[in-house]
């Protein structure tokens, strides 16, 4: 499964677990109860939300928090929490262990870029924006939907740079926050000209810890089935454009044939004698570089009977081809081009019939599976014809159930 996350609005954790909530709707009460287990108070109170802005519909998460809130594991205040406690906390909670580590993981690439930002050891950096009940059910909740959605590829659009500055603990800083600026150092950028803080640190750290590769040239050649999508607005309103995060999921399809690049050499013979002739071709069908050579009889000039010789070669090794042509056969010029072509993908297995080991070339069409016994390995095979044919059912037939399953 491939899911991409489309930073229309920007990335912010609320945003991300509404997106994935959105196209994952099952593993809403699982979150839920996975941010409770993690030490939510019970004065404090997630919620997803309905929500729709003048283009789009979708979902917003929300953490209601009381007048008041409390602290968090023996922190001098609300705003203020160190990461030590934070993993402490998170290490002695119920978490399975997969959203326990992938939290604590979310938490240490914060507390890493933080204290590079403001030059103290990790365990003594002090969360403080990042310190709030909201923060914390954003990291673990997103935790729990990674975990629970499993082995996927995650990729990202062009970030949006955002632009001004953002009030901070530390008063104003510009935007992206130094945070967001190292955490995303390496992933792409777009500025759209609209003000404000796209990507949060929060954001960040989510997709850093998802190692979420940029979209590119060789992602768009995959072919994928679109299964489902979400989308999870922000809190912000931006000027002309929805302020939000749109998830699409993808299921990756094997194509029914790949497409590669060959060299195709083509020349004529007609002073060469047909026993030299067999020799040198057999030569050229050995060159590591050649993938085929077909040979057939053609008229030439003059009304000679002439063979006409085709070769299939990898375009690196054509130089080395062409000095083999020109060796082995009599030859004084060829053409030659490279051209795409389209091949289905196949496997060789070695099947056990009647005490032999005979090798199946095993292609997958569109919709079936074909199977071919290799001709060498049925040399030997005495009985006549019958015999052979009998043993090639069984192997083709044998070599095309195991690729099937």
């Amino acid at each position: 499964m491939h899911l991409h996350l489309d930073a229309v609005g920007g990335v912010a954790g609320d945003m991300f677990i509404a997106a994935v909530l959105d196209a994952f709707p099952d593993l809403r009460d699982g979150m839920l109860r996975a941010i409770r287990v993690a030490g939510l108070p019970e004065e404090i109170s997630c919620r997803i939300v309905e929500h729709r802005d003048a283009v789009l519909t979708g979902l917003r998460f929300l953490v209601d928090l009381p007048a008041q809130p409390p602290r968090f594991v023996g922190a001098r205040d609300h705003r203020h929490t160190p990461f030590a406690e934070i993993r402490d906390k998170l290490s002695g909670s119920s978490l399975s262990a997969g959203v326990r580590q992938r939290a604590i993981q979310i938490f240490t690439l914060l507390a890493e870029v933080e204290s590079r930002v403001h030059g103290a050891p990790v365990d003594e950096v002090s969360f403080h924006e990042l310190g709030g009940w909201d923060s914390i059910a954003d990291m673990v909740g997103a935790a729990f939907l990674i975990d629970a959605i499993g082995a996927a590829r995650w990729s990202v659009s062009a970030l949006p740079q955002g632009r001004g500055r953002v009030r901070t603990e530390h008063g104003l800083l510009p935007v992206p926050s130094p945070a967001t600026t190292l955490l995303l150092q390496g992933f792409e950028f777009i500025d759209d000209g609209l003000p404000g803080e796209r990507v949060t640190p929060t954001g960040a750290a989510i997709l850093r810890h998802l190692d979420a590769a940029q979209q590119d040239a060789a992602n768009g050649m995959r072919v994928r089935r679109l299964l489902r999508s979400g989308c999870g607005f922000g809190t912000s309103t931006l000027p002309g454009l929805s302020n939000v995060l749109r998830l699409l999921v993808f299921d990756e399809v094997s194509p029914a044939s790949t497409r590669d690049r060959v060299a195709h050499i083509a020349f004529e013979i007609d002073d060469q004698s047909a026993e030299d002739l067999a020799i040198g071709l057999e030569h050229l069908r050995a060159h590591p570089a050649v993938l085929d050579v077909l040979q057939a009889p053609a008229f030439g000039k003059k009304g000679r009977v002439t063979t006409q010789v085709q070769i299939l070669a990898e375009p690196d090794g054509i130089e080395s081809v062409f000095d083999a042509c020109f060796s082995e056969t009599s030859t004084l010029g060829l053409r030659w081009q490279v051209v795409e072509r389209r091949v289905l993908p196949r496997t060789q297995a070695a099947v056990e019939v009647g005490g032999r080991s005979i090798r199946v070339k095993v292609a997958r069409r569109p919709g079936a599976v074909s199977a071919k016994a290799e001709a060498d390995d049925l040399l030997r095979v005495h009985g006549g014809r019958e015999e052979r044919d009998k043993l090639r059912y069984v192997a083709e037939k044998a070599g095309a159930g195991e690729e099937g399953e």
